[in-house]
């Protein structure tokens, strides 16, 4: 065997390897109940990460600073996370009724609460793959303001570099700078950070944001203030698990309250003998599809079809979406805003109730008017999230004692995913999902086929796929191996093994709905992480993501309706 070979293979090994002691220490650090993640107990993580270097967070393994990585993990944490030397992770424990203004992540839906000027709570409400997620940033952000405080120490006592105290100097007095003053403060960044001054300037505005537009200093001081803190005067950050969350965690309790919300509001509107078709996806594409061909039709007109969804998705056109909004409210569209901590909104649509002839699609009158099938659509789920939320939607339905069976012909899941071959907003349908780290996996046989989608000007791919405990932690290594090994991969996510195992738990263990339930699943690539500058930290979709979904929702609508 080449030596070549045997060095990739050992490589992803270690990474694996890595992956796996992240997740191991991950669990063990909460049943312990907190941890100092510049000490000894968090020292596992730190070494795990540097091991595996992954993809999205750059030069973590450099000395000098990793930007875009920094960008993706700010984005994904409460405002001002970087000040505050205790961070608490806690369940739902009544901080919304209080004094405290929730801050919610420009990225991701969870609320945080600043108690004081040192400490952040942090609520989770969807699970572990949340506590991960959150352990994996904090773990890099600390990562990286240790490699800005061993730059500016000058000595035992602390003293610090010149390009430090100007630093200080301009954080602390809180104006906004002249373009002068700033170039001037970008020259002392970049000496501390050891990147180039070009660089800085690159990518300073994407840290800014309206009421802060110096943000990119502010964080680099408090990241290396407080880990100044650490190695001088031995004040240790330390992340904290309530224990209510403790307790609670694993227990499906938010998935619970919100399933049965569902449930209750489907038996009071007389739906719950019907035909259910779930669609777990976003909540405008089946909206959109549905309704906007009908409600703005003249807007439509010279762009196609997909011009319209194009001009619905900017942020921009609001009174447009407003407009496809009160038409589908008016048809009998019901929606679920979440009131019971899983961040996921819902949406029901009654089928006898939309004009037929008004769509765009194709559809089979007759069939829809003798079943009446009900669609139901779930917002995006986030990882093991997944599992309890479409576990507790399938169980029964209780009513006086009575369990009450929901008539389910078929579940549809529309990701968003990574793709190991093909590019940003191809397509991928999957045979099968596998479970990173194991040799679990759940092969199905999917509704979707790559013929439906094809010849639509996307390119589409068929294949395994890899559902990842959390997108931060792949790295080239570990993608080669499942690109090139036999199983086949096409892509990587994060819930479709999630979904799997909930739908053949309810439909060949519990019985819970038919055996034979249709499963359809379709994701759309997010970034390609083999190539570098095309992973996830390079930037969202922008309107490349807008043909995939809609040919996916169009193409699962299809199927329903006929």
């Amino acid at each position: 065997m080449s030596n070549k070979k045997h060095h990739a293979r050992t490589r992803a090994q270690e990474s694996s390897n890595a992956i796996e002691r992240m997740y191991i220490t991950m669990r063990h650090l909460f049943n312990r109940g907190f941890y100092k993640p510049m000490g000894i107990s968090g020292e596992t993580l730190r070494e795990a990460l540097l091991t595996l270097r992954p993809e999205i967070y750059g030069s973590i393994a450099e000395e000098k600073a990793e930007l875009e990585g920094l960008l993706y993990v700010i984005d994904r944490l409460p405002i001002g996370i970087e000040q505050c030397s205790f961070i608490n992770l806690t369940s739902d424990e009544g901080y919304g009724n209080s004094h405290f203004k929730p801050i919610i992540p420009e990225k991701r839906r969870r609320n945080c609460y600043r108690i004081d000027s040192e400490q952040m709570n942090i609520e989770i409400t969807r699970g572990r793959s949340d506590i991960y997620d959150i352990l994996t940033h904090l773990t890099f952000m600390f990562v990286e303001s240790h490699k800005i405080s061993s730059k500016v120490i000058i000595n035992d006592e602390g003293h610090t570099t010149r390009d430090w105290q100007k630093l200080e100097k301009i954080v602390l007095a809180n104006n906004e700078l002249s373009q002068e003053e700033r170039e001037v403060a970008i020259t002392h960044l970049a000496s501390i950070l050891g990147r180039t001054f070009k660089e800085l300037t690159n990518i300073y505005h994407k840290f800014a944001t309206p009421n802060q537009p110096e943000r990119l200093l502010h964080i680099i001081y408090w990241l290396g203030k407080l880990a100044i803190e650490e190695q001088v005067h031995f004040n240790k950050r330390t992340i904290t698990f309530s224990p209510i969350l403790r307790e609670r965690i694993g227990h499906h309790i938010h998935g619970e309250i919100w399933a049965d919300n569902i449930k209750e509001t489907l038996f009071n509107n007389q739906l719950m003998e019907r035909p259910l078709h779930i669609i777990s996806a976003n909540m405008h594409s089946v909206m959109n599809t549905l309704f906007a061909h009908h409600s703005i039709k003249s807007k439509g007109s010279t762009k196609g079809i997909f011009g319209l969804y194009e001009d619905l998705s900017n942020k921009d056109n609001q009174a447009l979406r407003n407009k496809v909004t009160k038409e589908a409210l008016s048809k009998g569209m019901i929606y679920l805003k979440d009131s019971s901590g899983a961040n996921i909104d819902v949406q029901i649509f009654d089928t006898s109730k939309i004009d037929l002839n008004k769509l765009d699609i194709k559809v089979t009158p007759a069939v829809i008017e003798k079943e009446k099938p009900v669609i139901l659509v779930m917002d995006y789920a986030f990882g093991e999230q997944a599992y309890e939320t479409i576990d507790e939607l399938l169980k029964p339905y209780k009513w006086k004692e009575k369990d009450i069976h929901l008539n389910v012909e078929s579940v549809s899941i529309m990701g968003k995913a990574g793709i190991l071959e093909g590019g940003k907003g191809d397509i991928m349908i999957p045979s099968a999902h596998i479970f990173e780290g194991t040799a679990d996996n759940y092969p199905f046989y999917n509704q979707l086929k790559k013929e439906d989608l094809e010849g639509q000007g996307v390119d589409v791919y068929e294949g395994t796929m890899i559902t990842v405990l959390g997108t931060s932690l792949q790295n080239k290594d570990i993608l080669k191996f499942f690109y090139n090994s036999t199983w086949q991969v096409i892509g990587l996510e994060m819930e479709g093994a999630h979904y799997q195992k909930a739908i053949q738990a309810a439909s060949k263990v519990r019985g819970s709905i038919k055996p034979n339930v249709k499963v359809r699943y379709a994701y759309y690539a997010s970034d390609n992480p083999l190539e570098t500058g095309a992973t996830l930290a390079s930037g969202g979709l922008g309107t490349s993501g807008v043909k995939p979904t809609y040919l996916i929702t169009r193409t699962i609508l299809e199927q329903i309706l006929n």
